[in-house]
């Protein structure tokens, strides 16, 4: 058993001061089939609609892309901002990026908080809670093989996914009520507090629902680390590039109400964001000495093109990560 999951993530950012948008899919598209090569378990495709830097909105199509050329990675879409979109839709897309990765999908399903995106489809956000049960039903039902109605609509999905939906669907979030839902309906739970993975599984043995695929944020790992053998010089390189995710997360923050409450504010400095620990930049000893201390079950993770970062430049930090994954796995 691996000592730990690495996990290696793409957010598709390109302000307009960085790498073009399209030599960023290309290089993600390659950087997956390689990290599948290397080792790496899981690979992270978020969602996010209307960023002036292109966040990626459709991570089911690029997830199919990244499908067709990888053979054992798994795929972890999220959060799917599920109040948003048609469940109906996201069935079958669920079903076919399925199929094409023969069974290495999960998706985590959030309630989304950005209030352009909520206008931008149409949707209220104090309709959030009724929108993530109803979706949740209607794509589990679906998923399942059954002939419905709901809400007056008729509801037939076809092909099926490979697995059984409850082992690809998750609940995301960082509320207790995120935690009751996910149990409720017998799916996954991704939470963004680890004390959430205790209530859910209280949930689950409560409503005797089996727990199904969850995860326990490891407290003081960064979002993202960036390998390099000397540090100075590889925060230089990724310094506006996580100045710029920061920024752009506390706008949103903002749109919501509560940016005086933040995690990102006031990081927006280089040298400040460095200290607070969010984007790491280690050598290979640095990332072996960190694992070593978080013992069996933890995750790290990477973020090869954070911002728009120069492919260049993610390869660095790879080809790193393949030079030091036999002693990653070993746990030495």
């Amino acid at each position: 058993m691996n000592a730990i999951r690495i996990n290696v993530s793409f957010d598709m950012r390109s302000p307009g001061w960085a790498t073009p948008t399209h030599e960023l899919y290309r290089a993600a598209v390659e950087m997956a089939a390689f990290v599948d090569r290397i080792g790496a378990d899981q690979i992270g495709l978020m969602q996010h609609h209307g960023s002036e830097d292109g966040y990626l909105p459709q991570p089911f199509t690029l997830a199919g892309g990244m499908a067709a050329v990888t053979s054992r990675i798994r795929f972890m879409l999220g959060a799917v901002v599920l109040p948003l979109h048609d469940p109906v839709e996201l069935a079958e897309q669920i079903a076919i990026v399925d199929q094409m990765s023969n069974g290495r999908l999960n998706v985590i399903f959030g309630a989304g908080y950005v209030p352009s995106e909520f206008a931008m489809f149409r949707k209220s956000l104090k309709d959030r809670a009724r929108l993530m049960d109803e979706g949740l039903e209607v794509i589990l039902r679906a998923l399942r093989g059954e002939r419905f109605e709901f809400d007056g609509r008729p509801i037939y999905v076809r092909p099926l996914p490979v697995q059984a939906p409850e082992d690809i669907v998750m609940v995301g979030g960082g509320v207790p009520a995120s935690a009751r839902r996910a149990a409720k309906f017998g799916v996954g739970f991704g939470p963004m507090k680890p004390e959430l993975v205790d209530l859910y599984l209280a949930e689950c043995e409560r409503l005797g629902h089996a727990p199904r695929t969850h995860f326990r944020p490891t407290p003081g790992m960064p979002l993202a680390i960036h390998l390099c053998e000397d540090p100075d010089a590889g925060w230089e390189a990724i310094a506006p590039h996580a100045v710029h995710v920061i920024t752009e997360y506390a706008k949103w923050a903002e749109q919501e109400g509560d940016g005086s409450n933040s995690p990102f504010k006031g990081l927006t400095d280089p040298a400040v964001l460095r200290q607070a620990g969010m984007f790491a930049v280690w050598t290979p000893d640095q990332l072996v000495e960190k694992v070593r201390s978080m013992g069996a079950g933890g995750h790290v993770g990477f973020q090869p093109l954070l911002g728009g970062l120069s492919p260049e430049e993610g390869w660095k930090s790879l080809k790193l990560l393949e030079a030091t994954m036999p002693r990653l796995k070993e746990g030495t």
